[in-house]
């Protein structure tokens, strides 16, 4: 359960204010068709993190525990430093202006290929590398994932203007800057 709950606040977190929040912005601002749309989120998001979490798992075992700890521990103070930059859609994920793959096919190959590199998709490498339970990593950072991008999709431009990106992005890295110094410090009883 803890992997789980540690996946979801720190994926939930690490996601406000991301480059796929704001594609789940655009897809919703321009389809207005929010069903496929979150679907897609949420296909793109388990196939993207289950791949994240072999990878992690992967390390996992190809590195003693010492080595696994300082990568994971830095793992989640960079990841803290890069939540300190504030992100912006890309524009080759904006697309062409052509609906090819409908909403929903759409909707999973731009938020596939944003994740690819993104802060929770490293961040998903580093908890499956922590965590033995594969499946309450991916669970959990998928739920994380939904959590910040489906209000986006359902209520869209008003809620981002509201909240402030700037602070949920300061406690999103303290909250990595703590994993991080907890993983180095080997203080694994604590998480």
């Amino acid at each position: 359960m803890e992997a789980f709950l540690v996946s979801t606040g720190i994926v939930a977190l690490g996601e406000m204010g991301d480059k796929t929040q704001l594609l789940a912005l655009l897809l919703a601002a321009r389809f207005r068709r929010p069903l496929p749309i979150i679907l897609g989120i949420l296909v793109a998001t388990l196939v993207n993190h289950a791949c994240a979490a072999a990878v992690g798992d992967w390390i996992a075992r190809a590195l003693g525990p010492d080595v696994l700890r300082w990568v994971i521990g830095g793992s989640f103070l960079a990841v803290a430093a890069w939540m300190l930059v504030p992100d912006r859609l890309d524009d080759e994920a904006e697309g062409s202006g052509r609906l090819r793959l409908g909403v929903f096919g759409t909707t999973v190959v731009a938020f596939f290929l944003a994740e690819m590199g993104d802060k929770t998709q490293i961040a998903t490498v580093a908890l499956a590398a922590r965590y033995t339970d594969l499946w309450a990593v991916v669970t959990g950072t998928t739920f994380g994932m939904m959590l910040a991008n489906v209000p986006a999709v359902l209520l869209g431009d008003g809620v981002a203007k509201r909240v402030s990106m700037r602070l949920v992005h300061g406690i999103a890295a303290l909250l990595f800057a703590v994993l991080g110094v907890l993983t180095l410090f080997n203080v694994g009883h604590l998480l």
